[in-house]
């Protein structure tokens, strides 16, 4: 019997061995990586350009080590696709799943649309993970977003050994004119399952563009090294700002009109989107709560009626009515959106980018 279980044993080691042999692992800084204003970062997965270092709050300065809205692109024809990946700080929250805090979420070219494949789950700081096998040898394009509420300081795409691993081969999602978005935890991702359902990529791919995510958890305080990197942003198709969960109203009358101005002087013809605070579940319960999201909003109303008598002409306006649905079940902590309050933000917000695009 101990024979027996000595052979299985070593049938089941050389398996796995066998098996580990026949996927080729490539580093992932040899493929474009989308949603970043600059490659000027300290490493590769990071949000914020170096020089900022030391000059952004130290709680902005970290977020930015967070790779939201990052994403890989490639192409293959493997069976199988694999990843190993480590992660910046090996997050974790209570509110969040551990996949969409420092996971990676893998979508492929299906007939002209995005699909999501599947995502991938991680084990800890270093994990290794088959995220799809069985496949048709078929060459297709994938885009693999990175982690949300974590930074990703190594990543290697695995595939079968012969199978092609290559840059991608069409410019999908379009890197001309990206839109740049500024916000709070809630634009950076939380609290979504995935990363591929944060509403800034679920924008991307509705609209088929890139979009810079400049979410920072808690910490969407008007910082005017913030504006000022967005207004480093080359061709710029749309800026949106939806800071006010974070702004006070005292925040946005002092400082709201400075952080448009450095924008605007840098791109006088590019289209401002000016978004209003959620009227989050609570607010009906809440009685502080609903006082403060509605001075914030009011002091974000006061901004945009100042410059639109000021003769600014190419900025809309988003209210927060309706924006995540009347129901009340489309937040985690009653604060940040599921899955379902991040699509439904995005139909509420999609009409006016579109026709600030135009």
């Amino acid at each position: 019997m101990r024979s027996l279980l000595a052979i299985t044993a070593f049938l089941s080691l050389f398996a796995v061995t066998v098996s580990a042999q026949e996927i080729v692992y490539t580093d992932a800084s040899v493929f474009p990586v989308y949603g970043k204003v600059s490659e000027d970062t300290e490493t590769r997965y990071e949000r914020l350009p170096s020089d900022l270092k030391g000059v952004s709050r130290d709680p902005v300065w970290y977020l930015g080590t967070n790779s939201a809205g990052l994403y890989i692109r490639f192409r293959s024809n493997s069976t199988s696709i694999h990843a190993r990946w480590e992660s910046t700080y090996n997050n974790s929250m209570t509110h969040m799943t551990d996949t969409g805090t420092k996971g990676l979420d893998l979508y492929a070219l299906v007939d002209g649309e995005w699909r999501h494949v599947c995502s991938a789950q991680p084990q800890g700081k270093t994990s290794q993970r088959t995220i799809i096998a069985n496949m048709d040898p078929v060459e297709r394009e994938y885009m693999l977003y990175l982690s949300l509420y974590d930074g990703v300081s190594a990543l290697e795409i695995g595939v079968d050994a012969g199978a092609t691993l290559d840059l991608p081969a069409i410019d999908r999602p379009s890197r001309e004119k990206p839109i740049v978005m500024y916000g709070t935890s809630i634009l950076q991702g939380g609290c979504a399952n995935r990363p591929g359902m944060a509403h800034t990529n679920i924008l991307s791919r509705r609209l088929d563009r890139e979009v810079i995510n400049l979410g920072f958890s808690g910490n969407a305080l008007l910082d005017m090294e913030i504006a000022h990197l967005m207004a480093s942003v080359e061709d710029p198709g749309v800026f949106v700002l939806d800071y006010a969960p974070n702004a006070w109203d005292y925040l946005i009358d002092e400082k709201g009109e400075e952080f448009f101005r450095v924008i605007r002087e840098a791109h006088p013809d590019v289209p401002v989107i000016f978004i209003e605070d959620v009227i989050f579940p609570h607010t009906i319960f809440d009685n502080a709560i609903r006082e403060e999201v509605e001075k914030k909003n009011e002091a974000q109303k006061r901004l945009y009626r100042r410059l639109k008598k000021a003769g600014e002409k190419r900025i809309y306006y988003i209210g927060a009515e309706g924006m995540i649905g009347d129901d009340g079940e489309a937040t985690v902590d009653a604060i940040h959106f599921t899955d379902l309050g991040a699509m439904r933000y995005v139909e509420h917000v999609l009409p006016t980018i579109k026709k600030a695009l135009r």
